[in-house]
């Protein structure tokens, strides 16, 4: 029998069975206890907002923007789409609920979905899974300094390694501009050895050609195109330094790149990226900067902000977790016989409740060779046999699986036994 009307999930996406959803939910306990720690609390926003929530943050301009995202009409007629990053919506939260005027600083961070249509590929789908930082309220170096040590100590914790902190100034937004401009001024000369991508950026965001993968338009960007520090202001520079210093002292390593800008529009002064040599020629882990102009441009006070994002399936990739990994459990029942099928389980359930591991029952009425078998590899550190002689007697056998011993133990004092093991 053919499968030929089988319904697939989406190009991009991705099904995420118990397995994997373990391996998610470990990570996302380490990254839980790491936020509290420095003290950023959680934030949850809508997987969808209002479209022009991004075109006036991300950047009308930007690929995210105009070939990336999921937007639709709804029944009203306005213009909603799935959030392709999540900094936008958590400013506009900020925003919304005028918290500068509780707080004179808001930490926050965030782990979700989001949404971007671009090539899928190793490590990058189209619905992925982002955790991120956000600080508003702080404009001083040291909150810079927290934001890239903290993306880089969260990565170390995760035991990867080859790490590079790749940093750059882009000084405050009327320089970026003017930089723009001369960018633009100086690279039009060599517009035919452009293939169309990158003179459509350089003609409508100047700065992302400066992310250039192309080797040969590397050395003409590097050979032509100006310095942005002979553009950016003495505070500017000196913010800087102070950042640089900062990240000396606590022992960050990281190297200067001039020609790193990022790919959305609200980026100011500091910006980095995390990268690692695990992942080949896609190597970026997760990047960052400030924003110091969004929270006033969303409709909000002259509020400085700094953050960065992470994607999920980039940090389990660099970890090179094992997505056919067994589910484990503590303890494995086991039923010779159908007969105490109810009775196992409502045991599993008050050995759940009422002391808190993990019981597994099976319902496949194998043979217990089977069974035995399956306890072994889920790791199961004792097994529970109902066998048929002992429950005449109201007691069945518990077997120890790591010291490879058993005994005999009555129904009503398994709970004690476990409790004292």
């Amino acid at each position: 029998m053919g499968y030929k009307h089988m319904i697939k999930n989406i190009k991009g996406t991705k099904d995420i069975f118990p397995e994997m959803a373990s391996n998610l939910q470990d990570v996302e306990s380490h990254i839980n206890t790491f936020m509290n720690i420095h003290g950023y609390g959680e934030i949850r926003t809508p997987i969808f907002e209002s479209t022009e929530l991004f075109t006036r943050s991300v950047g009308e301009y930007t690929d995210i923007v105009n070939k990336e995202m999921y937007t639709w009409e709804d029944q009203n007629g306005q213009s909603l789409t799935l959030r392709p990053e999540i900094t936008a919506s958590v400013v506009r939260a900020y925003v919304q609920k005028q918290l500068w005027k509780i707080e004179p600083i808001s930490k926050f961070y965030y782990i979700g979905p989001s949404f971007r249509r671009e090539r899928p590929q190793k490590g990058r789908l189209r619905q992925f899974h982002q955790f991120g930082v956000e600080a508003l309220g702080s404009e001083n170096p040291e909150q810079d300094a927290e934001i890239i040590s903290m993306a880089y100590n969260i990565y170390k914790m995760f035991g990867i390694k080859d790490l590079n902190i790749k940093i750059n100034s882009l000084g405050s937004s009327n320089i970026r501009k003017k930089y723009s401009l001369d960018l633009k001024k100086s690279l039009l000369p060599f517009e035919k050895k452009l293939t169309d991508s990158e003179l459509s950026r350089l003609n409508t965001n100047p700065l992302r050609i400066l992310d250039s993968k192309n080797e040969k338009i590397k050395k003409i960007i590097d050979e032509n195109a100006p310095n942005i520090f002979d553009y950016i202001s003495k505070d500017d520079c000196n913010h800087f330094n102070e950042v640089l210093n900062i990240l000396d002292y606590m022992k960050i390593p990281y190297t200067h790149d001039q020609n790193l800008v990022r790919g959305l529009d609200y980026y100011n002064r500091t910006v980095f990226e995390l990268t690692s040599n695990k992942l080949g020629a896609q190597d970026a882990l997760c990047g960052g900067g400030r924003y110091d102009d969004l929270v006033k441009q969303l409709g909000g006070n002259s509020i400085p902000a700094i953050g960065f994002a992470a994607g999920m399936e980039r940090l389990i990739l660099a970890m090179q977790l094992n997505e056919i990994q067994t589910i484990e459990t503590d303890i494995y029942i086991i039923n010779i016989n159908q007969d105490s099928i109810s009775e196992s389980m409502h045991l599993a359930d008050n050995i759940r409740k009422e002391i808190g591991v993990r019981v597994y029952v099976d319902s496949l009425r194998r043979s217990i060779k089977s069974q035995m078998r399956h306890a072994n590899k889920m790791n199961a550190k004792f097994s529970i046999i109902f066998d048929q002689e002992e429950l005449k007697n109201n007691k069945i056998i518990i077997k120890n699986m790591i010291e490879n011993r058993q005994e005999v133990v009555l129904l009503s004092k398994v709970l004690d036994y476990f409790e004292s093991e």
